[in-house]
């Protein structure tokens, strides 16, 4: 019973400082109290690793978190040297904590510790807290060792030439991997923690010497109006960093590539890595960047335009297509040749639905088989392509529920969509909307709402750079990377950033 007792009485008392002790309250002269103060903050985790011991005298503790810190480094640059320190003499407190820092325990990173909260975050980060008994402060040792993805090809973003690294879930990794493209001490890296209950590892990087100081300025500040509790992926921020045009067409760009992620701060851009994804955000993001990949940098000139105009083309027979022939086909059958007028006639005599109800459904299936391919396990996701493609595409036919043609533009516009996978999502959207304009008004009602698309593109600003530079309004020095792509003796004779653009407001950085 007395054991009960005691064990209750501790419960009670780790709930009372966890709910009592603010994360900024200063760490207390007295070891026992310290101890205390953690064990009521952490509830009492199991993965949170106190050793005790006597240093010089005085009584020491090392806090870990389980997982969190490499266990060899924590035993030869830790546990080792306070063993060889010895307790040959007695110190005072502030004295043993003075020669932690200089003397005894030095290492790359090596931080001090003034309060209960920066000691809980520094140890759930990967750090050895040492604490000694007397004195107020303790000393963070970056020992890191938490168990992480190797550096390894993205899946989303491949090339032919070039690099076959990507950035992984490690913040720190991410940031070496940059370093590593830009050796210049205009580099600057800005480390800040955001999330109330996850406190994720945000890291600002940008080029001193090209980007904007107004656009610096804006992205803190967008940085700063985070309340989020939990970040657990860049998606979370991403809509923080969205203008008046996010709701639908993205002007916060993601990248895998850090080859990609320098080429676009040597533009001008800022770019956001957060801790946990291999998914790093840049801003401000143009449309025209949709249709730009590393390969066109590492081929020929000729046939990096050979492919921008087939990735072009791609987009807008996915966007414009179904739309097209369903208004066409019901609206303006003259402009068909007479052919294929005849087939489309047979074809579509027997099936019970008219065209635009049919081009909505075999879409809204195809969706459905996509969606359910990408969540299946991969071995699995493959038998749902079979069964779409043969079995349901076949029977919807011979069933009479579709026409031939109508699968064919559908597989057609299907396969066209993936050719420019950044604007998948609402290529989709905008897909059905142009399918139940054409359907409803023909190809009056599908040019009007391609009219109003265009015109909202060319009127968005995301943070005071046109969405559609440097195409409207045209910029002639940025055309020689628009759609035709110069050779590097020319490329070479300047860069190009986004302050740089016409119809931009923003200042400051060099087109060196």
């Amino acid at each position: 019973n007395n054991t009960r007792k005691r064990q209750k009485g501790d419960t009670d008392l780790s709930e009372k400082v966890h709910t009592s002790i603010p994360s900024d309250t200063p760490l207390a002269k007295s070891l026992d109290r310290n101890l205390v103060m953690l064990k009521g903050i952490t509830g009492g985790s199991s993965d949170v690793i106190i050793k005790t011991g006597t240093l010089c005298g005085a009584r020491i503790a090392v806090i870990t978190c389980e997982g969190m810190a490499d266990t060899d480094t924590l035993a030869q640059l830790i546990y080792k040297k306070l063993n060889d320190a010895g307790n040959s003499e007695k110190l005072p407190p502030e004295e043993i904590m003075s020669r932690l820092f200089d003397d005894w325990l030095i290492a790359a990173e090596q931080l001090d510790v003034l309060n209960i909260g920066d000691l809980v975050l520094k140890m759930q980060s990967g750090f050895a807290i040492v604490l000694v008994d007397g004195t107020s402060r303790g000393i963070a040792i970056g020992i890191q060792g938490y168990p992480s993805r190797g550096v390894d090809e993205p899946s989303g973003e491949l090339n032919v030439r070039g690099s076959r690294e990507g950035f992984v879930e490690v913040i720190r990794r991410n940031m070496a991997l940059i370093r590593r493209r830009i050796k210049s001490p205009t580099l600057v890296f800005e480390m800040m923690v955001i999330g109330e209950r996850s406190n994720t590892d945000i890291c600002l990087c940008y080029l001193s010497d090209k980007a904007s100081p107004k656009l610096l300025e804006d992205v803190k500040k967008r940085l700063k109006a985070v309340k989020l509790n939990t970040i657990l992926e860049s998606g979370y921020l991403q809509p923080f960093f969205e203008g008046s045009g996010g709701w639908f067409f993205s002007e916060c760009g993601t990248c895998e590539r850090p080859d990609s992620f320098a080429a676009k701060l040597y533009e001008g851009r800022i770019g956001i890595l957060v801790d946990g994804t291999p998914f790093a955000l840049t801003v401000p993001y143009l449309f025209i960047e949709n249709f730009q990949t590393l390969d066109d940098y590492t081929q020929k000139p000729f046939y990096a335009l050979f492919i921008r105009i087939v990735r072009l083309a791609a987009y807008f027979i996915t966007l414009f297509l179904p739309g097209a022939y369903v208004a066409i086909a019901s609206y303006s059958p003259e402009l068909l040749p007479s052919s294929l007028l005849l087939n489309l006639a047979a074809s579509e005599q027997a099936a019970p639905f008219s065209l635009m109800a049919e081009c909505l459904l075999i879409h809204f299936m195809y969706e459905i088989l996509r969606e359910a391919g990408i969540r299946l396990p991969r071995p699995i996701g493959h038998a749902i392509g079979v069964v779409g493609g043969i079995v349901i595409g076949d029977i919807t036919v011979n069933a009479g529920l579709v026409g031939a043609p109508m699968v064919l533009v559908v597989a057609l516009s299907g396969l066209c969509s993936f050719v420019v996978p950044a604007l998948y999502e609402r290529t989709v959207i905008l897909r059905f909307i142009y399918i139940l304009a054409g359907g409803i008004f023909g190809l009056f009602g599908l040019l009007l709402a391609a009219g109003v698309i265009i015109i909202k593109m060319c009127s968005l600003n995301t943070y005071g750079v046109p969405y559609m530079a440097p195409i409207s309004p045209y910029n002639p020095r940025s055309s020689r990377d628009m759609l035709f792509r110069a050779g590097w003796k020319r490329l070479q004779k300047g860069d190009v950033t986004v302050q740089g653009l016409n119809g931009s407001e923003l200042s400051g950085g060099q087109n060196a």
